[in-house]
């Protein structure tokens, strides 16, 4: 179940407000555990222009790709000759008041929101707890999303799914 492989491997934007941290955990994630399935994006709202220390370090304690992740604009995505998006989720955290952007266009979309580890304030060990929170959230919604049966889904029953995932 969910290992059909597409004829093309179906790109997916992880979206944040600032692309410093919670995107670009799971941009890290899917790359390694979407393999030649998908091809995983990430992008902000108002990005900070810089991705946060802590979100590399547990990348690659986790021996998973860092390189080329950067901070940069949605806008990157809604140009001519972007890539076509098949997915877009929100890993902004609503409930603590946070904007999620909204994309424009028919990708299928998902809301799973995650707490900020960035803006954890504390010392050294609670940020790296926040992190490591933040990684294992994203890592279970991940794996159980290239677990779905994707080509077998309609895309309501797709939708529904995704949506579950993010309540995981």
């Amino acid at each position: 179940m969910g290992t059909e492989t597409p004829a093309t491997p179906m790109n997916v934007l992880f979206l944040c407000t600032g692309n410093s941290a919670r995107s670009i955990l799971a941009e890290g994630l899917l790359a390694d555990l979407g393999k030649a399935r998908f091809r995983a994006f990430s992008a902000g709202s108002h990005p900070t222009g810089t991705v946060n220390p802590l979100a590399v370090e547990i990348l690659q304690k986790n021996r998973l790709a860092t390189e080329g992740l950067r901070s940069k604009s949605w806008e990157e995505f809604a140009r001519p000759g972007s890539p076509a998006l098949d997915f877009v989720f929100t890993v902004c955290d609503n409930a603590a008041g946070e904007v999620c952007p909204v994309w424009p266009g028919q990708p299928v979309t998902a809301h799973w929101g995650v707490d900020d580890p960035a803006a954890v304030e504390g010392d050294e060990a609670a940020r790296r707890r926040a992190f490591l929170n933040a990684y294992t959230t994203l890592r279970t919604r991940i794996q159980l999303f290239v677990n779905l049966p994707l080509t077998s889904l309609d895309r309501l029953a797709l939708t529904q799914r995704l949506g579950d995932i993010g309540r995981a």
